[in-house]
């Protein structure tokens, strides 16, 4: 018997991964499972652009909206909630869709994490030191000039990400990114990649839409219930972050609403920098219809 399919639904921030994923999953009868790093938070709905009602109607979602911005989360945690749920749902059908923008996720559940070596506290300790004193800016330069390759792809904006990063470049003599890729796991599974695209025009025009879109739904007074907990690493969040200055009198909204709009273009781009070094097996436009000329296209006629 062959083994089950997940299907993997990657692209930049916008795009429209979730009507695909969920277009794809009704026509193969099939759950979703979210890959997102933010998504994942109860509390963060509007400015995560988490599923409206429609979308998830009659399509299981799972590992969505299902911990708190207080808890502890992290990529090791998700891979392994991801392929325990996996299990047990080949058991019942034989292929499952994976969709969100945070790369690193899917990246886990597909191939397993990498394996770094370790680090001693008083190093990291250092870097955390050179946060508080010189600011972010500071670790960002660090990272570009000890690994340009792993700054051009990772969210320059964590600071947790950064300093391990910079932990591992300063204790080992070599770059964080030369540890990346070294081990691959066989998984129970097997995986049809796919990556929607579509011009970056169109792109940056959907993201300052949506955004638009995302303060006429209440994302401010979203964020404003989440102002006494602006420090927790799941608010570094774009979206989030840059709206706490208007709500402590420190800018305008519209300037803080033109941040989140650049913040996101930046983001994307980092998206699509992963991906160019990560691609998938499947390049196809956001607006291609899921059908069975489709599925034969990704090599899924069994499922037809």
């Amino acid at each position: 018997m062959s083994k089950p399919k997940l299907i993997t639904v990657s692209g930049p921030t916008a795009i429209g991964k979730t009507a695909f994923a969920v277009s794809l999953a009704k026509r193969l009868g099939c759950s979703v499972l979210s890959s997102d790093a933010r998504q994942c938070f109860k509390e963060l709905k509007i400015g995560t652009a988490v599923p409206d009602t429609p979308e998830l109607e009659g399509v299981p979602h799972y590992l969505l909206q299902h911990k708190s911005i207080h808890d502890v989360y992290s990529v090791g945690d998700f891979e392994k909630e991801a392929l325990q749920l996996l299990a047990t749902l080949f058991q019942k059908q034989r292929v499952a869709v994976l969709v969100g923008g945070s790369n690193l996720y899917t990246d886990a559940v597909v191939h397993g994490l990498d394996h770094f070596p370790e680090v001693p506290k008083k190093v990291s300790n250092l870097w955390k030191e050179a946060l508080e004193s010189k600011g972010l800016r500071y670790l960002q330069e660090e990272l570009a000039r000890l690994d340009p390759a792993y700054f051009a792809q990772v969210d320059i904006q964590n600071h947790v990400r950064l300093i391990r990063a910079l932990s591992v470049c300063t204790a080992t003599g070599v770059p964080y990114s030369s540890f990346l890729g070294k081990q691959r796991e066989e998984r129970p599974f097997e995986v049809t990649s796919i990556e929607l695209t579509m011009t970056r025009e169109q792109l940056y025009q959907r993201i300052n839409a949506r955004v638009d879109r995302m303060i006429e739904a209440g994302l401010l007074e979203e964020v404003r219930s989440l102002l006494p907990h602006k420090e927790l690493n799941a608010l570094q969040t774009v979206g989030y972050k840059e709206l706490f200055p208007f709500l402590e009198g420190q800018a305008s909204l519209e300037d803080c609403i033109t941040e989140i709009k650049k913040n996101t273009r930046r983001f994307a781009k980092r998206q699509l920098t992963w991906l160019r070094n990560h691609p998938c097996m499947h390049q196809i436009s956001y607006d291609t219809k899921v059908d069975a000329a489709l599925l034969t296209q990704l090599g899924l006629e069994e499922f037809i």
